[in-house]
């Protein structure tokens, strides 16, 4: 008998969510980590809100939709709220019974400043960290350091010279178009020279010779090579010593927050500095580093500042036959395995946020999914 749907209304409706989301679904296993965790940061959330006014939305609520941002590959926060408006799934994560209404996507801008302050998403990163930790899931010893390119949300036509930013701020009141044409041929653009008008910090930056130079920022990341476990990760603008000095910066906030020193550390070219190099064997870290095929000047005909970085060199070069340094290059990859997931799954292949420390704290809650997903799987192949 052929059956016809309904037209009529239903006075009443009776849901069951719990029972709508299937027992090994991959989201009930990460809700439980996540709100173990942020249980733990109440006190924290706390202390981030005023104890008076209009109630907000609750902290633990935003910080798992920005979650959910990352791990479903959806593009912007106002897609988040339809998603979360039209998805029960969603709203089972997010503690939320199917008639609540939705809150607006202006929160997260609201509430981005807070976060901010009081470290909220970094506090995130660190508690997902300590669970692995204390799970045995990271390499004591071996890490690696790697650095990204994170296009800017700033168009190449936003590009223009400093000496007549300030004229063209003031002269507002003219009609512009909304994608004007923009001729750059016969201008030599430099960072020096031009900025975009829509995002300051970006910098012109382009990966190698023959590629065209973008607006850009620079994300990166430290991973023990057991798992591929994210450590660390910090932004920076993008220029020619970013990768060194924030390999430094990642190595002491691992030894302040966790007590963690590791003895080797493999990285790429990108890292390739005498400079550097010195400075990792003070912290008692022995290098691992690609090296630029330029053989290093001989030590007497260098300046007697310079040579101790000269000899530095030399040792890494001699380091380049060894056991150690072909296996820590070969489980180098696993912390491209976090950028790819970054950029592909996460959406952080370009910036959709106006400002470094807003791409910062949307980089720390990445790298907190990333690592919950994969503590997940290794929990499980256990």
């Amino acid at each position: 008998m052929r059956d016809r749907p309904s037209d009529q209304d239903l006075l009443f409706y009776t849901i069951n969510v719990e029972s709508r989301i299937r027992p090994d679904h991959p989201l009930r296993s990460l809700k439980r980590t996540i709100d173990a965790i942020l249980n733990e940061m109440s006190p924290l959330l706390t202390a981030a809100y005023s104890k008076t006014g209009r109630p907000s939305v609750p902290p633990e609520r935003l910080l798992k939709a920005l979650m959910l941002l990352a791990l479903y590959s959806i593009r912007r926060e106002r897609q988040l709220v339809e998603r979360i408006d039209t998805n029960l799934l969603f709203r089972w994560f997010l503690d939320m019974s199917p008639g609540d209404h939705v809150f607006d996507a202006t929160e997260f801008t609201h509430n981005r400043p807070r976060l901010d302050e009081y470290g909220l998403t970094a506090a995130f990163f660190d508690a997902v960290l300590v669970k692995a930790l204390q799970a045995g899931l990271c390499s004591d010893e071996h890490f690696s350091v790697d650095g990204s390119l994170i296009e800017s949300y700033a168009s190449i036509k936003s590009i223009r010279t400093k000496d007549v930013e300030a004229q063209q701020d003031a002269d507002s009141n003219s009609f512009k178009p909304r994608n004007p044409e923009v001729d750059f041929h016969g201008q030599k653009r430099t960072n020096d020279t031009h900025a975009s008008w829509t995002v300051p910090e970006a910098k012109l930056y382009r990966k190698g010779m023959g590629k065209k130079a973008k607006l850009s920022h620079m994300g990166h990341a430290l991973a023990e090579k057991r798992n591929g476990l994210v450590m660390g990760v910090v932004m920076t603008e993008t220029n020619g010593t970013a990768e060194c000095e924030a390999a430094l910066v990642l190595l002491d906030r691992l030894q302040a927050r966790h007590a963690r020193s590791p003895k080797t550390l493999g990285a790429d070219k990108g890292n390739d500095s005498g400079p550097f190099y010195l400075d990792l064997e003070q912290r008692g870290v022995t290098p691992h580093c690609a090296v630029i095929g330029t053989s290093p000047p001989k030590t007497e005909n260098v300046a007697p500042c310079r040579r101790l970085a000269v000899v530095a060199r030399e040792r890494m070069k001699a380091r380049l036959t060894t056991v150690g340094y072909q296996l820590s290059q070969r489980s180098g990859k696993k912390v491209e395995e976090y950028f790819g997931w970054m950029k592909t799954v996460a959406g952080l292949g370009r910036s959709r946020w106006v400002g470094r420390w807003k791409l910062q704290q949307q980089l720390e809650l990445t790298a907190a999914g990333y690592n919950l997903v994969r503590m997940r799987k290794l929990s499980a192949s256990r």
